[in-house]
């Protein structure tokens, strides 16, 4: 049974360049979000999650809404296990496939085909699995000859190419997802939205986090609001989008 727990989970970055006295005081005093503070060894923190508590549970397709900054990347960062909790900790059952952005996993270096590999170790795929999957992978991006070039050459649309077709070579258990895919052209896009109804359809969970709500709507059936690093809000995603249309109303 996979699922994703958080329990009284923080996330909090230390400025070191916010040392000085001077450029301390600034900083805390010109905040009006809340998300600066002192630490205990006099630092100046960024704190982008605070106390959060979240059941994630098979058959669970979350939305995760929210402004910028909000916290939202770096939830479904804590929940692929990129971040580790300052405070509190997480619990995971399953194998989790994250699509957070296109150069996750990437070595600019390497060739396509070599990224295909290391995307697929970066997932916990065996290098074997992974090579088996290098024709069809080739094939979904139309990437050609570029696929023996190292990735420094790429576009940006052909890293979002190369990225999505490895990342989504492999269903997953437990589907995390950011809004990295716009970087995509209009025909590549069509033919991700497809796929990604099918990868979806296998995955036991699913986090999205998206400014598009229509598309939340579409493919999830709960959602959290987060303001500031914390959740405000639980419900059906009609719900949390009209709580969150209230909340940016009131800024």
């Amino acid at each position: 049974m996979s699922f994703l727990h958080l329990h009284d989970v923080w996330v909090e970055f230390p400025i070191y360049q916010g040392g000085s006295r001077s450029l301390k005081k600034a900083l805390l005093a010109n905040t009006t979000q809340g998300n600066l503070m002192e630490d205990a060894l006099h630092r100046v923190t960024v704190t982008a999650l605070r106390d959060v508590n979240l059941n994630i549970d098979d058959g669970d397709r979350l939305a995760i809404i929210g402004h910028n900054g909000a916290g939202k990347s770096t939830m479904l960062k804590v929940l692929a296990g990129i971040y580790q909790p300052t405070r509190g900790w997480s619990e995971t059952s399953g194998k989790v496939t994250a699509l957070l952005t296109a150069s996750l996993g990437l070595n600019a270096e390497a060739t396509g085909r070599e990224n295909i590999i290391m995307r697929g170790m970066f997932m916990g795929v065996h290098p074997r699995e992974m090579e088996s999957k290098i024709d069809e992978v080739a094939e979904f991006t139309e990437l050609g000859a570029y696929l023996d070039m190292p990735v420094r050459t790429y576009s940006s649309g052909m890293m979002v190419r190369l990225s999505f077709a490895a990342s989504t070579a492999i269903p997953p258990e437990i589907l995390l997802m950011d809004e990295w895919l716009a970087a995509g052209d209009a025909s590549f896009l069509s033919k991700a939205q497809k796929r990604l109804e099918k990868f979806i359809g296998h995955s036991s969970i699913l986090v999205l986090a998206s400014h598009s709500m229509p598309l939340l709507e579409e493919w999830c059936n709960r959602a959290i609001l987060l303001d500031h690093g914390r959740i405000v809000g639980t419900g059906d995603v009609k719900q949390m989008v009209e709580a969150y249309n209230e909340l940016v109303a009131k800024s």
